[in-house]
């Protein structure tokens, strides 16, 4: 067993981890990047999220290309950043870049439904597991046409893929991401129940 002040300063590594990881997922790239194209605030547009998918809804797919790209990343950086000290300081910055991009403090902790910077941190931890979650988006996309409904089969599945290539913590991690996730998407699922959720493309 540590000595309690070995034990306080770890928690208090762990927690500036989260902290850095927090900072870095709460840059809001597409309200950023919108704004710098003169598009004004993708937030008053289509479904109001700041992710890719509401950006491609302002008919700008480089935009939205480099809102998904920028999404990724900052959830890859901060776990790969991070990992050069332990898995557990890698663990506690991509979990804290996932909720910086949910709930970041700038926009008074009103963010994005978190896919992309799931997926990146995916990325980070295991590629073939990120791998398998694009293949799965992409599948349920093309044959749905919603973008919503492939996030979720992915983020759900995600869990599963883990556990399978032998990674059950990490697995329990994604687990929980993908239950805010799942929360984050309430809205959605309550449209895709009733045939009113927007298809790809559209641009209400």
């Amino acid at each position: 067993m540590l000595p309690p002040f070995d034990t306080m300063s770890a928690i208090g590594l762990v927690a500036a981890a989260f902290g850095f990881g927090y900072l870095l997922g709460s840059i809001p790239f597409g309200l950023l990047l919108t704004r710098l194209a003169g598009l004004g605030d993708v937030r008053s547009i289509g479904s109001g999220n700041i992710g890719a998918t509401n950006v491609l809804r302002t008919g700008n797919r480089k935009l939205a290309a480099a809102t998904l790209v920028a999404d990724i990343l900052k959830g890859t950086a901060a776990a790969a950043i991070a990992q050069r000290w332990g898995v557990e300081f890698a663990v506690a910055a991509g979990f804290g870049a996932f909720i910086g991009h949910l709930y970041p403090v700038w926009l008074n902790l009103k963010g994005g439904k978190g896919v992309a910077t799931f997926l990146g941190v995916l990325l980070a931890f295991a590629w073939q597991a990120a791998l398998a979650f694009a293949a799965i988006w992409l599948f349920v996309a093309w044959l749905s046409r919603y973008s919503s409904l492939a996030a979720l089969v992915a983020t759900v599945s995600t869990p599963i893929v883990l556990f399978a290539l032998g990674l059950p913590d990490i697995a329990g991690m994604f687990a929980v991401m993908g239950a805010l996730v799942l929360w984050k998407h309430k809205e959605n699922i309550q449209r895709l129940r009733h045939g009113t959720e927007s298809k790809i493309g559209a641009k209400k």
